[in-house]
């Protein structure tokens, strides 16, 4: 293809042309698929500027994307992708004094406000995607989040703009005096045609500009023509924000600052129902809050059944269905409790009287607040209830006639029987997000969904309101833009649009469309309406999916927030390599896009697929972090189990995936396997025949296995029995880990016990795909443990990795066999170290006591981190008198066999380098390290020179 060699050969940067690729920028974060022509990464904005050349003189159509987090479906499209996110990320200059900053549009916004951070200043508005957002995303949407009921949108706090047409103009663009305009029209060529244009077609419609537009805070809607009126300075930058790259493609912004507020507090408003919540609005904002949301109790419903932010958080709500979330700032905590403090004294008696809660514990507040931020991924799959969809869900009416508009739209819901839908958001500024379950997948629910935000759409312009209060027009808007504005403002539009991109090649069909052209139909393109593959037969059984692996892999609503640079789990990969195809998402979207069988054409063989997939560490974190939880751990192993079916396998899946046989070989002589993998010359052998990366060193196997050691000593006492569980890695290279959990369980008086035949979880093969055989190890193990299963004997484990498997994997691989009740059994009675104590024995460990003093860093696993958490671990180590810090750097990097493979060195060290592994340097002497997870002891060892210890080791040290 001669555009995808000349963009080789021209632009300085990564151009992809692949089906994985397109396939992974296919979809953003709405009902939408549009696969794209070829990606291309810029890796400065000059090679940006010469790619949109390259695309002029193959009259392809262009357009950007940031965080791809668009749910009106600005973001993807048949076009040249352009993304900014990887490389052109900067911030280019901070001026303190005047609160100004320029910046690259690929920059996260949490990235740059922690740049901001030590200067005291911000960025105004803040999106619920702020850690995967761009600055260049938010200009293109004109974002806003619950900040800007402060600060504004984000046209409000846009100076200046760098801009470049599709036909190549390259300016700066900001607000116009007049002699500034004369000056431009003096110099001539097309900018001064383009201005001129922009001047007479304003001097032309003053009238209908001035009074159509609504006098809202929150109008998104439409091109912001408004901004050229002569009382607003004829300002182009702000008239191009929100156009979401139909008009030009942004390089550079100039923007507002802000100083952040040193102190924050909360106050939750409680109300009989969600619309005398939106009653009381006009009167709580007159005290000028910071912020002011609002959610109802079927948002609160969803939160605790899927337990959102923990039952602590929900705790922390008034008596109500409807909330108020209402925050205020100062300079200091009192002065701002005593604003939030008058609001509460000044409403007691009035009609909008609430019942109240009133936080002061930031970390109450933050679980609260993550509430109404989670909303999104909350509410798309609600339990019990049809999978929801955007495509209405942020309209804006004036802020004092919400009550009103949310009774009308409610009865709304309820004619089209979508009275499930949860309704929240923006409060202040008269913002209504919500997920409705639109049947997308025939054509009769299309049609109801057309009826229904036809309908939606005469309503919100019947208040004076904004089809959209947030998220922009895109496809799902942009063909109802004559029912809030009239066909004249509509064509202006389109004469807008001519202006800046004639042939119609930025970002087509979205928003608007020059005269000649059209924009998209809101029921064309439709991600879910022709998406019916052939349903695989599987060896996971999905049943948070229907049991459906198609719906699995359509699972991904496109938030992003495995895009995020830094705190919890997800996604290791993205985090080092700032890929797309490399992010949960990016990898959901190929999967989805191998079952539909048009990009990629050939199913579980493809190659695409299979490298979208390798960079996967298998961590889980996406499982526990995803807003809608998708497993692309359990989705690689499926994927590989049916790519290498028949098939010769890499050599690391049978050197590491048979790694529990090969380590019971071993077992006969470990000190000359020691000798062998470890021998100068050898070593390289043995790398290269397992699939080792050279650079990796090789965990030494133990003298003795603890089964061995186990079997000499014997159970102890008669206490209660319970099952320690020997796993891999405990068994055959940390047996001091097992031997340290016989101490302290026989300290807390039970009785040890361990399978005296070698069994296996499975782990490996589960990693490595080989679910076959995971599945007859499984059998085998849940067997042997049946008898003591079903008498309620608990089985402990030490490895989170295998722990995790047998609480999560294993009812998932075995579902609907003969051993499927004990297996569920076995999943039931398996527990961490710290919850059983925790659980069976709480009176055995209560501070104070010997060892308070002892400090510690924690690394939690990432599979525990997915499916149990860390807190259990945190409450013992408390009242063991140890004072840990739990990390939240993300993964260490090696996770089980993925460290360990060819091709893998550079993200897996690069992973643990993000976070882990420096603080692990840092940490002052003496400080105790604490990581159950081998992977994590391992990559600590090698890259450190810190020596890791167990949970087990370090209660054995301290309590026994």
């Amino acid at each position: 293809m001669s555009l995808q060699r000349d963009l080789e050969a021209r632009v300085d940067g990564e151009v992809r042309f692949d089906a994985g690729s397109r396939a992974a920028y296919s979809h953003d974060s709405s009902n939408y698929r549009q696969t794209p022509i070829g990606v291309v990464v810029p890796h400065n904005v000059d090679a940006a500027v010469e790619a949109v050349r390259v695309c002029r003189e193959h009259d392809a159509p262009v357009f950007s994307r940031g965080g791809g987090t668009s749910l009106a479906g600005e973001c993807c499209n048949e076009g040249v992708v352009i993304d900014w996110s990887k490389y052109c990320n900067n911030l280019i200059r901070l001026d303190e004094d005047r609160r100004r900053a320029l910046v690259q549009p690929g920059i996260c916004l949490d990235d740059l406000n922690d740049l901001l951070a030590p200067h005291g200043l911000q960025v105004g508005p803040k999106p619920s995607t702020h850690d995967t957002c761009t600055i260049g995303g938010m200009i293109g949407n004109n974002s806003c989040g619950a900040t800007a009921q402060a600060y504004g949108k984000m046209a409000d706090s846009v100076i200046r703009l760098e801009v470049l047409t599709y036909d190549g103009v390259r300016m700066w663009v900001g607000e116009t005096s007049d002699e500034e305009y004369e000056k431009i029209l003096a110099e001539g060529g097309r900018r001064a045609e383009i201005y001129r244009a922009m001047r007479g077609l304003i001097d032309d419609n003053l009238a209908l500009i001035r009074t159509r537009y609504p006098d809202i805070p929150r109008r998104i809607s439409g091109y912001n023509l408004d901004s050229l009126l002569p009382e607003n300075h004829f300002n182009v930058a702000r008239a191009l924000v929100g156009s979401e790259s139909t008009l030009v493609t942004v390089l550079h912004a100039e923007i507002e600052l802000f100083p952040v507020p040193n102190h924050q507090t909360l106050a939750v408003l409680g109300y009989p129902d969600i619309f005398r919540a939106g009653d009381a609005v006009t009167r709580v904002a007159s005290y000028k809050p910071l912020a002011l949301e609002g959610l109802d109790e079927t948002l609160i419903d969803i939160a605790r059944a899927e337990n959102v932010a923990g039952k602590q958080a929900l705790g922390g709500l008034p008596e109500g269905s409807g909330w108020l979330m209402v925050r205020f700032g100062g300079d200091t905590r009192e002065e701002a409790d005593e604003r939030a403090e008058r609001m509460i004294r000044d409403l007691k008696g009035t009609e909008h009287d609430p019942h109240v809660a009133f936080l002061d514990d930031p970390g109450e507040e933050e679980r609260l607040w993550k509430i109404r931020e989670a909303g999104l991924g909350a509410t798309a799959y609600p339990p019990g209830h049809p999978d929801t969809h955007e495509g209405w869900e942020d309209a804006a009416v004036p802020p004092d006639r919400l009550g009103d508009y949310l009774r009308d739209f409610r009865a709304l819901l309820n004619e089209f029987d979508y009275g499930q839908a949860s309704l929240y958001g923006h409060f202040g500024q008269g913002c209504v997000h919500t997920r409705i379950a639109f049947d997308l997948e025939d054509p009769d629910g299309v049609g109801k969904y057309r009826r229904f935000v036809e309908r939606a759409a005469r309503l919100v312009a019947s208040y004076g309101g904004s089809l959209s209060g947030e998220h922009g027009d895109g496809q799902s808007r942009a063909e109802l833009l004559p029912i809030m504005f009239g066909d004249e403002v509509v064509a202006l539009f389109g004469r807008y649009k001519r202006i800046f991109d004639p042939g119609d090649r930025m970002n087509p069909g979205k928003v608007a469309a020059p005269p000649g052209r059209r924009v998209h139909r809101l029921d064309e393109n439709l991600d879910h309406l022709d998406y019916n593959p052939r349903e695989p037969r599987t060896h996971f059984s999905y049943p948070e999916d229907h049991h459906r692996f198609t719906h699995a892999a359509a699972r991904c609503v496109g938030i992003g927030k495995c895009r995020s640079s830094s705190g919890g789990v997800m996604c290791p990969s993205y985090r080092v390599t700032r890929e797309e195809e490399h992010s949960t998402r990016g990898r959901a979207r190929v999967l989805m896009e191998m079952m539909r069988g048009e990009t990629i054409t050939d199913g579980w063989r493809s190659e695409d697929v299979n490298d979208a997939l390798d960079l996967c560490l298998a961590c889980k974190g996406c499982r526990g972090e995803c807003p809608v939880h998708v497993d692309m751990a359990t989705y690689k192993a499926e994927f590989l189990s049916h790519h290498y079916r028949w098939r010769i396998r890499p050599r690391e899946h049978y050197s590491m995936g048979w790694l529990p046989l090969s380590a019971r070989l071993a077992a006969a002589a470990p000190g000359l396997v020691n000798k062998v993998t470890h021998a100068p010359g050898l070593n390289r052998v043995v790398k290269w025949a397992g699939g080792v990366d050279r650079r990796r060193d090789l965990p030494h196997f133990a003298g003795e296995r603890f089964t061995d050691w186990f079997a000499r000593r014997g159970s102890q006492g008669d206490g209660d029995p319970v099952v320690l569980w020997p796993d891999t890695f405990t068994n055959n290279f940390h047996p001091d880990a097992g031997k340290a959990a016989v101490r302290v369980l026989e300290a807390a008086g039970f009785r040890v016990e361990v399978p005296p035949v070698p069994l296996c979880c499975g782990l490996t093969w589960i990693s490595t795909g080989q679910l076959g055989t995971a599945a007859r190890v499984l059998r085998r193990t849940v067997r042997a443990l049946a008898p003591r299963l079903r008498r309620g004997v608990p089985v402990i484990g030490l490895e989170p990795s295998c722990t995790a498997v047998f609480r999560s994997d294993a009812p998932e691989l075995l579902d609907g066999e003969p051993v499927a009740e004990d297996v569920r059994l076995l999943a039931k009675r398996t527990h961490s170290l710290s919850e059983f104590l925790l659980d069976r024995a709480p009176g055995f460990v209560t501070a104070p006591l010997p060892g308070t003093g002892v400090h510690a860093i924690a690394q939690p696993h990432c599979h525990q981190h997915a499916i149990w958490g860390f807190d259990a671990d945190g409450e013992l180590l408390a009242r063991a008198g140890i004072q840990a810090e739990v990390l939240d750097e993300g993964c260490c990097g090696l996770a089980g066999n993925f460290g360990f493979e060819r091709g893998h060195y550079e993200v897996s060290v690069g992973v643990g380098e993000l976070g882990v592994l420096p603080a692990v340097r840092k940490a002052p002497d003496g400080t105790r390290i604490l990581a159950d997870g081998f992977s994590c002891r391992t990559q600590i060892e090698q890259r450190t020179d810190a020596r890791p210890v167990h949970l087990a080791e370090l209660l054995a040290e301290v309590l026994t």
